[in-house]
This record gives C-alpha cells, structure tokens and sequence, in this order.
C-alpha cells in the first residue's frame, strides 16, 4: 500500500512538473493580424517551455487588462498610452520590441486623390474636402489613437465628421473588410495590411510619413500592484523578445518578399 502511494505521489509530482509555465500576454489586434504571432509564440514555447496565453484586444483595453491585473504582460503600440500606464505605476517599465509604419488604404481609383499627397496631414486634410467614405476603428486601438492624432494634427476633430466618416468599434481584420466592403479610405499598419486577404478593389496610396511611425512595446504589469502577476514569467519573455533569436524571426517574417516588422530592442 505504503509503495502504491509513493508511486502515485511520485507520477503527480512528475506531472506537474511536465506542465509548462503559461503567461497571460495582452497584445493587439493588429500584431495577431499580422501573421507574427503564429511564429513567435510556437518558438518560444520551444525555446522556454512557456505557453503565451495570448488575449487579442485593442491597445486601449490592453492597458486596461494590465491595470486589472488580468495579464502579465502586454504588448502595444500607443506611446503616450503606454508612458501614461508606467506613470500611473501599473506596470514595472516599457521596453521597445520592433515596428513598423501605419499606411492609409483606399479604393484603388482613389477618388480623394490622396496618392499625391506630400504628408499624413495633407491626405486627411483631402479626406475631410472630398468626404468619402472612411472607416475608423472606433475601438481606442493604438490604430485609432494614431489616427485620431492625425486628425488633430491636420487641425480636424473627428467628432465633427458626418455620415461619412463611420466608425465601426471592430478590430484591424474587422475593419479592413468592412473598408473593402465600403469601397472606403483607411488607416492602418502595414503588417495587417500585407496579411490582409480580401482586398477587393483596395491599395496603399500613402505612406513614408515620419508622423506614421508604429513602435511596439512590452509592458510587464507591476506585480506590487497585483501580487499574483507573474512578473518572473514576464522577464523570461521579455530577454527572449529582445533576443538575437527574436530579432532573426522577426527581421525574416515577410509576406510577398515584403518586411512586415523591424527588430530595433536595445540592451
């Protein structure tokens, strides 16, 4: 009897010990969209013995995830957003993972006739003149600040828009088929749009705009503000994302021979 339950205690303790470590791991729509996450998360498990529970969500309720204390990490693309989130003592810092450029997507006879423009500012300015129909992601994404601070610096409220400017509270994949749907402009990153499958009659009209810069971010939550956070599963991931070995699939991942992300962490 004695032996059978030493045995048996032995084969659970075996068990556990076989069950790999899982980190809750808020990232946004449009890194899911992208394609790099069906990459970087089999690698890592692989590499690490550590399963990335992803929660696919806009930035806005990405932040708002890490303020709960219902991840452990996240990874976004609003700067200020982010800053605002470290400040507010939520999480521990911010570290630069790699990026890439937000482009403004549009029927391909571009009717606004944005493809000319010299700058984000001017193309939104054209948009406002002309009034086509224009898709935003309405979901306070990293997408939709970005572009609702584009308007802004245009010197445009989106609050003003009419019937043209439809908002549709949805995610980047979402979004863009209903801009295909619509036969309508929209802002968004360029690695959703290379992986973007029903284009329809769409095309990339603008993009090279400084002001379209689309930093990635890693923000392991503060586990003094939430004790049951794994903040040490959330280093180990964070050393690997800033690894050589990130930097390699991530600098290499291309749809069409097109780069869809760049590596830029630093020590």
């Amino acid at each position: 009897m004695i032996a059978r339950m030493c045995a048996t205690l032995v084969a659970i303790a075996l068990a556990s010990a076989a069950v790999a470590d899982e980190i809750r791991l808020a990232v946004t729509t449009s890194f899911e969209n992208s394609g790099l996450a069906d990459v970087l998360v089999p690698q890592i498990k692989a590499d690490l013995d550590l399963d990335v529970q992803l929660l696919v969500v806009g930035t806005g309720q990405a932040l708002r995830l890490g303020q709960a204390g219902d991840v452990d990490a996240i990874l976004v693309h609003s700067r200020t957003a982010e800053e605002e989130f470290i400040a507010a003592g939520y999480g521990t810092h911010r570290r630069e993972i790699m990026y890439n450029d937000f482009v403004v997507i549009g029927p391909a006879d571009d009717p606004a006739g944005v493809a000319q423009a010299t700058s984000a500012a001017q193309v939104l300015a054209q948009i406002n003149v002309e009034k086509p129909a224009f898709v935003s992601r309405g979901d306070d994404s990293g997408t939709h600040k970005k572009e609702r601070a584009l308007w802004q610096a245009a010197g445009l409220n989106a609050d003003d828009f009419g019937s043209w400017y439809r908002e549709v509270g949805a995610g980047m994949g979402a979004s863009l088929n209903t801009a295909a749907g619509l036969g309508a402009y929209i802002l968004a990153d360029r690695a959703s749009w290379l992986n973007f499958g029903n284009k329809a009659d769409l095309a990339l009209l603008f993009a090279g705009d400084p002001a379209l810069f689309n930093q990635y971010a890693f923000l392991p939550v503060n586990s003094a503000r939430h004790t049951h956070v794994r903040q040490d599963l959330a280093q180990r991931l964070e050393d690997w994302l800033t690894s050589a070995r990130a930097a390699t699939l991530i600098n290499d991942y291309t749809i069409d021979g097109k780069t869809l992300f760049i590596f830029n962490a630093t020590d």
